[in-house]
């Protein structure tokens, strides 16, 4: 669990255009915000 403060680990993803986006990339920016968005229409 992370807790408030910690640090992220490192990752990779891609992006809504199938392009890999690492957290890496980031790195030295003052802010980082992660979003997470299930499908459409479904419950959250």
């Amino acid at each position: 669990m992370i807790a408030v403060g910690d640090k992220a680990p490192e990752f990779k993803l891609n992006d809504h255009f199938d392009r890999e986006i690492s957290l890496e990339q980031f790195r030295g920016r003052r802010h980082v915000m992660l979003l997470y968005y299930p499908l459409d229409f479904t419950p959250t």
